[in-house]
């Protein structure tokens, strides 16, 4: 129960991440969309393992923990999981710069993330989180932890 409780609480900041990441896309914020996809995939991913009882590292950085039980996830994330794992760590590493640049060498975080690429995170981010939600919802939903 605890696990789907807390699995429940970071799908739905998960949820709100992703809004806030399509936000900033229109307002052409490209850094902060990034940051923002960065961290809902890293919550979905996290609410997928909590749900899951796996236990995980307490970094930004479960890519190698999603492939590790790959045999335990449903058929529908498994298949997909080496990109999924890939990008958690791609993003993991991006998230310091896409919100603070490169401090020690003057480049802003707005040079630092193009469109091109805030776009394309954003693309991969929402449909990995999007599959996972359909996963999870409905399970959290039977245990009542997921009003809509």
């Amino acid at each position: 129960m605890i696990n789907l409780e807390m699995a429940a609480d970071y799908l739905k900041r998960s949820l709100s991440c992703l809004e806030e990441a399509r936000a900033a896309l229109s307002k052409e914020d490209y850094p902060l969309c990034v940051r923002r996809s960065q961290e809902s995939l890293e919550m979905a991913a996290k609410s997928l393992l909590r749900a899951l009882a796996i236990e995980y590292p307490r970094s930004h950085d479960v890519g190698p923990v999603l492939l590790s039980v790959k045999d335990r996830l449903p058929e529908d994330l498994m298949i997909n999981v080496e990109e999924l794992a890939s990008l958690v760590s791609e993003l993991a590493a991006i998230r310091g710069p896409a919100m603070y640049g490169y401090e020690g060498k003057g480049i802003p975080a707005s040079k630092v993330v193009t469109e091109s690429y805030a776009r394309e995170v954003y693309e991969k981010v929402s449909i990995h989180v999007t599959n996972i939600a359909k996963y999870l919802i409905p399970i959290i939903r039977d245990e009542g932890f997921w009003d809509e």
